[in-house]
């Protein structure tokens, strides 16, 4: 059986620091998330993409119920920037919206591709102690992975500027990852 940790070096973090940034960066994120769709139904709810929006949304939800009721069960103290991340992802979500439908999911196609990595290796460090925990990453990354797709079939791709604009985001997404793990 691999436990999660298993092979840490000195000075790495053990398996219980591993799993509270694990959980304080997947609430983090999925709480941006959310706001993220926030931004967008504002602007384009009332378009043919709100159904879609409201979908992703929804499943957002569940992932941020999970990571909440995780956060209060496991002691694990949240990050300190979700007053930022309540203002950057509606931010960016009504932003990219206003840029239209498919800057909106271009902006969706970025973020979910930066959480697919980030939720794989995860996954990957998360040892048979911690299944539960594993299994669940595992599912919403395949939800995250539908948004992706839902993105590009609608067009992200054809959005202005779409490379700048993809890696300008992950490259955001990153950022947010790496401070919300720690801060």
């Amino acid at each position: 059986m691999t436990r999660t940790g298993e092979g840490r070096l000195p000075g790495d973090p053990t398996a219980r620091e591993m799993v509270a940034r694990t959980i304080r960066v997947d609430h983090a994120g999925e709480y941006g998330a959310k706001r993220i769709y926030q931004g967008q139904l504002a602007v384009l709810g009332r378009t043919k993409h709100g159904p879609v929006l409201r979908h992703m949304q929804a499943q957002e939800q569940v992932h941020l119920d999970y990571f909440s009721q995780a956060i209060a069960r496991r002691r694990v103290r949240p990050t300190a920037l979700l007053p930022l991340w309540h203002v950057a992802g509606f931010v960016l979500g009504a932003g990219t919206a206003l840029l239209g439908s498919r800057a909106a999911m271009a902006c969706t196609v970025a973020v979910e591709e930066a959480i697919d990595e980030h939720y794989r290796a995860q996954a990957e460090a998360l040892g048979e102690d911690e299944a539960e925990l594993r299994g669940t990453i595992e599912r919403f990354r395949a939800e995250e992975l539908e948004h992706r797709d839902i993105g590009l079939e609608n067009e992200a791709e054809l959005a202005p500027a779409y490379r700048l604009l993809s890696a300008a985001i992950k490259a955001g997404c990153k950022v947010a990852i790496k401070v919300s793990e720690r801060v």
